[in-house]
């Protein structure tokens, strides 16, 4: 890791425009203080003792009326942006309340230790004809985008946004923005429904001019917790973000994810028996790659299922897991557009002692592409108790391959498809080119449910790889959990494949 040279901020201070009763007279954030991470802790440990009382847009907001379009309709105007005319590698543009974005947020900026509170005014944007009503009137801010030059050019990229509970997106060099990342999901696909905590407050630190990073401190809030959130973020081939949090729960978290991922996964060439689509493949992940704490590397092709789906792998902390986008050739998605072979892939490593738990993916049914319906996370064990601090931290890479030792072979493409009768499954796997020759192979496949037949393994001369293939009859099963590695005497040389087919 670089030595960290950020320190301070511009002293940029706009006038605070009330959104309702609550944003004009904030206890929590004067207008002007001394701020050290200290500041944040504390916030959250008095918040946590207060009942929750959520910031939103008023009733009457007609920010709250948006539609999709109109919303798109406010442009943010880069020549407006915070530190524009400085020399400071980054650029920070704040983006308006409205549409789906009904919280609020404060955004701090901190120079010499000392945060001072901006707000937006109309000149921070441009206004289309449908919202052309709103250029009159000082706008409330739901979120920021920071920007750097990412490659080394003239242009300054989109490298991160924060927006919507939450939630947040980075980029690396060369990549878009894609999948999502969140500070802290509660009761994910739980019978009771799932909660969304916010992040409410914002402060950024105010890089010097040589800095190689950003340091971005927030504030999370719930009825259930708050929390205090340390980002420290390193852009380049890869963009590092260093998290650290604390919450401070109001009452027990019995259903928290820790760290949690959220992909869109639409349809690939396993998964489109009912998608009609002049595409092959939809998605900005393909994948839940996991490396446990014994060292088995684990890949699960993700799926866009008919019912709810919820997996559990592993029991203690692994070394690594992510949403991973391995297909990197645009003629695999024939969208020209939505550039899904450039989209980021997102990899966790815990730092520290997380204990007892499990990586949890969940795959909820989905019709379309604007859906995020993919999220992996790390559950554990215990319930978080009320009354007392609770801390984790992690490392998140967004990155095009996470940095994972191939010292075994990975699994390039997985396809399936109805054997003549019908009534079977055939399977394909191919391996990429880092397992030996198949002649001196064996594959290890199992079921949890009904058979696997017609085991077979060979040289696939279009990768260099080695194909497994099989034959999975279900036997009237509903489901059945299934499980490849290709072996060489006793010793693993291929990443675990697992897969959960579920009847039609």
């Amino acid at each position: 890791m670089k030595p960290w040279l950020i320190l301070g901020t511009i002293a940029v201070l706009i006038a605070v425009v009330p959104v309702d009763h609550r944003q004009s007279a904030d206890p929590l954030h004067p207008e002007e203080e001394r701020f050290g991470h200290q500041v944040v802790l504390e916030q959250a440990r008095r918040l946590a003792a207060t009942p929750y009382d959520p910031r939103r847009l008023s009733s009457e907001s007609p920010l709250r009326q948006l539609t999709h379009d109109q919303y798109n309709d406010i442009d943010v105007d880069s020549e407006q942006g915070i530190w524009r005319r400085e020399r400071v590698p980054f650029r920070v543009e704040l983006l308006p309340a409205g549409f789906v974005y009904e919280t609020p947020v404060a955004v701090n900026i901190v120079e010499n230790g000392v945060a001072r509170k901006v707000s937006a005014t109309p000149e921070m944007f441009s206004f289309g004809e449908q919202v052309r009503h709103l250029s009159s009137r000082p706008l409330p801010i739901s979120g920021f985008r920071v920007r750097a030059r990412l490659d080394g050019s003239e242009e300054w990229a989109p490298l991160l946004v924060f927006q919507g509970a939450s939630y947040f997106r980075a980029a690396g060099r060369g990549a878009p923005l894609g999948l999502s990342a969140r500070g802290l999901a509660i009761r994910t696909a739980h019978p009771t429904g799932e909660a969304f905590p916010a992040f409410t407050h914002f402060w950024i630190e105010r890089p010097a001019a040589n800095a190689v990073g950003i340091v971005i401190h927030s504030l999370l809030d719930s009825p259930s917790t708050t929390g205090a959130y340390l980002f420290r973020i390193i852009p380049g081939p890869e963009t590092v973000m260093d998290i650290s949090l604390t919450l401070f729960p109001r009452e027990p978290l019995d259903a928290v994810g820790i760290a949690p991922l959220n992909a869109m996964f639409l349809f690939n060439r396993t998964n489109r028996a009912v998608i009609d689509d002049y595409r092959d493949a939809v998605h900005d992940a393909e994948g839940l790659q996991i490396v446990t704490a014994s060292g088995e590397q684990i890949w699960r092709p993700l799926a866009n299922p008919s019912r709810l789906q919820v997996s559990s792998f592993t029991s203690t902390a692994p070394r690594g897991f992510g949403l991973v986008q391995r297909t990197r050739q645009a003629e695999a998605f024939q969208d020209l557009k939505a550039a899904y072979h450039r989209r980021p892939s997102t990899w966790i490593e815990p730092l520290g002692d997380w204990g007892a738990g499990s990586v949890e993916l969940i795959e909820i049914p989905s019709d379309s592409e604007s859906n995020n319906n993919i999220i992996a996370l790390w559950r554990p064990a215990e319930a978080i108790a009320a009354g007392a601090p609770w801390q984790a931290a992690y490392r998140l890479r967004w990155t095009s391959t996470p940095r994972v030792a191939q010292s075994v072979g990975r699994v390039v493409a997985t396809r399936t498809g109805a054997t003549p009768d019908g009534d079977q499954r055939a399977f394909v796997v191919d391996f990429d080119a880092a397992t030996p020759s198949a002649d001196s192979l064996r594959m290890q496949a199992t079921s949890s449910a009904g058979t696997l037949s017609r085991q077979a393994l060979q040289f696939n001369p279009t990768t260099g790889g080695v194909r497994a293939s099989f034959v999975f009859d279900p036997e009237g099963a509903d489901l059945a959990e299934l499980r490849l590695v290709l072996l060489q005497g006793e010793m693993p040389v291929s990443e675990t494949w697992l897969y959960r087919w579920t009847a039609p």
